[in-house]
C-alpha cells in the first residue's frame, strides 16, 4: 500500500473529470520522477487558477478582470446573445473568430432526473438582460441532448410574449456531445447554419 500522501494525491486526482484512479497513480508517479521545482509550478499555477480567475458579473465567462474582455469590447455586436452551458463553451466559439456578438453561461441545463430546476441555473438574470437590453437575436449552442433541448424550450416559453428571433445551432453536432467535443469545423458549420426555434 502507498504512503499516506500518496493514496491522498490519488484519491483527489481521481475526482477530476476523466481523471481515474490508475491515470491519478501514473501522474503522482511522475511527479516524483521530476525535480521540486516542476511540482511547485504545478502547485502554484493550481492556487493561481482559484486565485487570479474572476467569474464575468455580466455574462458568467471566466477570466482575470470582471467584467470580462469580451463584455468590455465595444466592438461585439450587443443584438446578440449566444447562450452557452459553461465558460469552457465561450472559450470553443470565440476559437472559431466568427461569432462577434455577446455571451450567457447557464451554468448547466435543467435536468429533472438530476435535480437541476430552472431555479439552479442563470436563467433568471439572461431574461432580465433580454428585456432591459435591444437584443434582438438569442442564440443557443447548448449540448444536442434531451437537457439541453428541454432547457431552450424552457426559456423559449419564457420569452413567448416578447419579439425576439431565437436560433439554435444547426445539428451538425453529433447528438449527446458536448460543445467543447466539436470540431472547430463541426462547431463554425452548426454556427453558421443555425436554425430558428420552433
Amino acid at each position: 500500500m502507498y504512503p499516506p500522501n500518496i493514496q491522498n494525491f490519488i484519491r483527489i486526482f481521481s475526482k477530476l473529470p476523466g481523471i481515474g484512479p490508475k491515470t491519478s497513480e501514473r501522474i503522482a508517479f511522475y511527479i516524483l520522477s521530476q525535480s521540486e521545482d516542476f511540482s511547485n509550478k504545478i502547485a502554484e499555477s493550481i492556487k493561481a487558477i482559484k486565485k487570479e480567475t474572476k467569474k464575468c458579473s455580466e455574462c458568467g465567462n471566466i477570466g482575470l478582470s470582471d467584467p470580462c474582455n469580451i463584455c468590455k469590447d465595444e466592438n461585439r455586436d450587443k443584438s446578440k446573445i449566444c447562450v452557452v452551458e459553461s465558460a469552457l463553451d465561450i472559450y470553443a466559439i470565440e476559437e472559431l473568430n466568427s461569432y462577434k456578438g455577446l455571451y450567457h453561461c447557464l451554468d448547466g441545463l435543467i435536468s429533472p432526473l438530476h435535480g437541476v430546476t430552472p431555479d439552479k441555473i442563470n436563467i433568471k438574470k439572461l431574461i432580465n438582460k433580454i428585456k432591459e437590453k435591444e437584443i434582438k437575436e438569442l442564440i443557443f449552442a447548448l449540448s444536442a441532448t434531451p437537457e439541453g433541448d428541454l432547457t431552450i424550450f424552457y426559456i423559449k416559453d419564457l420569452l413567448k410574449d416578447i419579439n425576439i428571433k431565437i436560433t439554435a445551432l444547426a445539428r451538425g453536432i453529433p447528438v449527446g456531445t458536448g460543445l467543447q467535443y466539436a470540431s472547430s469545423k463541426s462547431l463554425l458549420e452548426a454556427l453558421k447554419g443555425r436554425e430558428e426555434v420552433k
